[in-house]
């Protein structure tokens, strides 16, 4: 079983110090040399935010709305951009709103940046999930968390957090949800 934070954590040190992958971890060296051999500047667990106007803040502001921390990001001088969103888990569902996110945020706080070539990687299972995204296109995927923000305002201004049951139940922190599992 791998650990998220362990794996994100070797390859974060890896790419940044050139420090040895464990032994574990040897296998995932040539998805990650070709990562680290794309040119630009290198961003590796990098954390961004936006306030409510979808400017960008500090990550810790008082402010802040949305924030995130993207696993591996590499802007080029050419206006493009390298995003990828390592997961350690299966590839059978993938959900890429997490990518549209960080290229949200990556166009906000990098002006320069034109396009966005994303991808979720599978790690233990050698699957690169990939998605490309314009500036051009902002609104067009804002509009993907649309639902899901008047979700949640309507929740806020009700004080109504109904359980949600979602595959992640069990790694859920709240035991006392009925949808936990052990």
């Amino acid at each position: 079983m791998l650990y998220g934070t362990e794996v994100h954590k070797a390859l974060e040190d890896y790419v940044r110090d050139g420090t040895e992958l464990p032994k574990f971890y040897q296998k995932y060296r040539p998805m990650v040399d070709s990562l680290a051999s794309i040119p630009g500047v290198k961003y590796l667990e990098h954390k961004m935010a936006l306030n409510l106007a979808l400017k960008p803040c500090d990550f810790d502001s008082e402010d802040y709305w949305v924030r995130g921390i993207v696993d591996f990001m590499v802007v080029g001088g050419d206006g493009t951009a390298f995003i990828v969103d390592y997961k350690t888990g299966s590839a059978k569902y993938p959900d890429p709103k997490q990518l549209k996110l960080m290229a949200l945020m990556t166009f906000a706080h990098f002006p320069e940046v034109e396009l966005i070539k994303a991808g979720l990687l599978f790690v233990a299972h050698d699957v690169f999930m990939p998605e490309e995204y314009r500036r051009e296109d902002i609104k067009f995927l804002w509009d993907v968390f649309k639902w899901d923000l008047e979700r949640l305002n309507m929740a806020a201004d009700t004080d109504s957090w109904p359980a949600n049951p979602t595959p992640l139940c069990r790694w859920c922190p709240v035991v006392t949800c009925e949808f936990h599992k052990e």
